[in-house]
C-alpha cells in the first residue's frame, strides 16, 4: 500500500506522525521518510488505534515496522494500554528474542579452519529443524515454566557466566514463586509433555539464527570497556522463539487463526485435555475468543486487574520462561561443542538476553501501563537499570542486526527515549538496499556470502534467500535515526563471520 494515501506529519528528520479521524491516538514512526513502510502497516495501525478507550498516549513504530500475513497488528511496534492486555497486537511467539555471548576467542587465537570445524559440529548440536533436541524430564519443563532459567541451570549444570544476572528479569518472567499447579492452571499438560523434547533447537521459522560475530570497531571505548567488549573479539548472537510451547499456549489464549493444520489439531487436543482449576475464567476467555474470531473485529481485551488478564499473563510468563531457557541450553551446547573441537574452554559469558515479543507492566509518564512490544526491544537508560551492577552506568544493552551478511551493532539504551516507551528496533526490517547486489536463488546467495567471506551452514529452506542483504533496509541509515532519536547509543560494530540458519 502506498503511504501517499495517508497524511504524514514530519516531526523531525527522523520522526513522523500519522493520525486519521478514525484513530483515538496517533502513531509515531521513529524513522526518516525513506525508511517508512510501503505495505499495509498504516492500515493496520489505523485499525488498532480505532479501538476507543483502549490505548495510552500513542502507538510506536520502529524502522523495522512491517505487515505480516495473518497478524492483526504490524510487526516492529510498541502498543500501550493503561487498563487492558491486548493479545492480538503481539506476534504469537512470546519471548522470541536474542542474546549476545562474549567469548575468549579472538582473531589472534582462532583460525578460519577452527571456525569451519566448530560450525560443522554446531549444525548437529544446535539443530534448526528437528523433532528432538536436548531432552529433559517433564518435571524440569514444569520447573522452567514456574521458576525460569535457574531450573535448567541446575539440571544441566550450565556454567555460562552471568546467565541469570544478564538475562532480562533474571531469567524469570514471574514476579513471585509459582507452584506446579499454577502452571497446570494455565497451560495444558500436553504442551508441556512435548516441550520436554524441544530444548536446544534453534528453530526453522523466519530469520532465527546462530551467528558468530567479530567486533570490528569500538565506537564508545568507555562503555565497551565496562561491558567487556574488545576489538577483534568473537561473540555469538542467537535469535530464537519460544518453540511449540509458546506458540500453542498463545494460540489457546488468544483470537488468532491457526496457520497450519498441525497447530490447529494440537491446540484442539490441548483444550480437550486441559484440566485447569480456573474453569470459569477459562470458559469466559474461550467465549470471548470465539466471538472475536467470528463476529467482533475489534481488539480482544483482557482486563489487566481481573481474572482473565491474570490467567493470560501467567500463561505468557510460563511460556516466556521456556524461551529464555532454550537460549541458555543452546549457549551451553555451543560451549560443549567448542570444547570438543578445540580442546579448550571458550568461557561463554552472557552479555545480555532480551525478548522482543513481550507484554510487561511498566511505569511511563507517571502511570502504570501494559507495554506490548511486538518485535521491538526494551531499551532502558541507566536510570531505569539501577538494580544492575554494570548497566546502571551504561544503560540496557540493545542489539541491532540486519541480514545474515550485514554489520550488526551493540548499543545501550538512553534516558531520553520516553516517547517510544523506551523501545528500540530488533533489526532493520525488510526493504531494499541499493548498495547491495540482488540475488534470485540459493546458488547466487552462497556465491555472494563467499564473496563477502561469510560462512553459511544448513540453509536448507527454499526461502533462505529472503534473508539476503539486498532485501533489508540499510542498517547505517537505521542507526543514524536511532542515535538522532536518542533511542540508543552505539557502543560497537560487529561483522558476521559464520551463520547457521534454516
Amino acid at each position: 500500500m502506498d503511504n501517499n494515501n495517508y497524511k504524514i506529519n514530519n516531526l523531525s528528520e527522523h520522526k513522523q506522525k500519522f493520525q486519521t479521524a478514525k484513530m483515538s491516538v496517533p502513531a509515531v514512526f521513529f524513522m526518516s521518510e525513506e525508511l517508512m513502510p510501503k505495505d499495509d502497516s498504516f492500515e493496520k495501525l489505523e485499525d488498532i488505534a480505532s479501538n476507543q478507550d483502549t490505548l495510552f498516549r500513542n502507538l510506536v513504530a520502529m524502522p523495522d515496522v512491517c505487515s505480516k500475513p495473518g497478524r492483526k497488528n504490524a510487526s516492529g511496534t510498541t502498543i500501550v494500554s493503561e487498563n487492558y492486555i491486548l493479545p492480538q497486537v503481539n506476534d504469537s511467539d512470546p519471548n522470541c528474542g536474542m542474546r549476545l555471548i562474549k567469548t575468549n576467542l579472538t582473531e589472534d587465537n582462532l583460525t578460519s579452519n577452527d571456525i569451519d570445524n566448530i560450525f560443522k559440529e554446531l549444525v548437529v548440536t544446535v539443530p534448526t529443524k528437528k523433532f528432538v533436541g536436548t531432552k529433559v524430564p517433564f518435571d524440569v519443563i514444569v520447573d522452567i515454566c514456574r521458576e525460569g532459567t535457574s531450573a535448567i541451570i541446575r539440571h544441566l549444570g550450565i556454567k555460562t557466566k552471568n546467565e541469570l544476572e544478564n538475562t532480562q528479569g533474571d531469567g524469570n518472567f514471574f514476579p513471585k514463586t509459582m507452584e506446579k499447579q499454577d502452571i497446570f492452571d494455565v497451560i495444558p499438560k500436553l504442551y508441556l509433555f512435548f516441550a520436554k523434547y524441544r530444548l536446544g533447537i534453534l528453530g526453522a521459522a523466519g530469520n532465527h539464527f546462530l551467528d558468530l560475530m567479530k567486533v570490528d570497531e569500538i565506537v564508545d571505548e568507555k562503555i565497551a570497556k565496562k561491558m567487556g567488549i574488545e576489538k577483534g573479539q568473537y561473540l555469538f548472537m542467537i535469535h530464537t522463539g519460544s518453540g511449540i510451547l509458546g506458540q500453542y499456549t498463545m494460540y489457546t489464549h488468544t483470537a488468532k487463526k491457526r496457520e497450519h493444520l498441525s497447530q490447529a489439531l494440537m491446540v484442539e487436543l490441548g483444550k480437550m485435555t486441559f484440566r485447569s482449576r480456573k474453569k470459569e475464567t477459562y470458559k469466559k476467555m474461550q467465549e470471548m475468543i470465539k466471538n472475536h474470531l467470528s463476529e467482533n473485529n475489534s481488539l480482544l481485551r483482557y482486563a489487566g486487574k481481573e481474572a482473565d488478564g491474570k490467567l493470560y499473563m501467567n500463561a505468557r510468563a510460563a511460556a516466556s520462561n521456556f524461551g529464555t531457557a532454550n537460549r541458555a541450553v543452546i549457549t551451553h551446547n555451543i560451549s560443549k561443542t567448542i570444547k570438543k573441537v578445540l580442546g579448550r574452554d571458550p568461557e561463554m559469558d552472557l552479555l545480555y538476553d532480551m525478548p522482543h515479543i513481550s507484554i510487561s507492566k511498566e511505569e511511563h509518564f507517571g502511570r502504570d501501563v501494559f507495554v506490548h512490544r511486538s518485535n521491538t526491544s526494551r531499551a532502558y537508560g541507566p536510570s531505569k537499570m539501577q538494580n544492575h551492577s554494570i548497566y546502571k552506568e551504561t544503560g540496557e544493552p540493545v542489539f541491532i542486526p540486519s541480514s545474515m551478511a550485514t554489520d550488526a551493532y551493540i548499543c545501550v539504551g538512553t534516558d531520553e527515549n520516553q516517547d517510544s516507551f523506551f523501545s528500540a528496533p530488533h533489526g532493520t526490517g525488510k526493504g531494499t538496499n541499493s548498495h547491495e547486489k540482488t540475488i534470485s536463488n540459493k546458488d547466487e546467495l552462497f556465491a555472494k556470502m563467499k564473496e563477502k567471506n561469510i560462512l553459511i551452514y544448513n540453509a536448507k529452506s527454499s526461502i533462505v534467500i529472503n534473508q539476503d542483504s539486498s532485501r533489508y533496509k540499510d542498517i547505517d541509515k537505521v542507526i543514524e535515526g536511532i542515535e538522532a532519536n536518542k533511542i540508543a547509543h552505539v557502543v560497537a560494530k560487529m561483522k558476521p563471520v559464520a551463520v547457521i540458519m534454516y
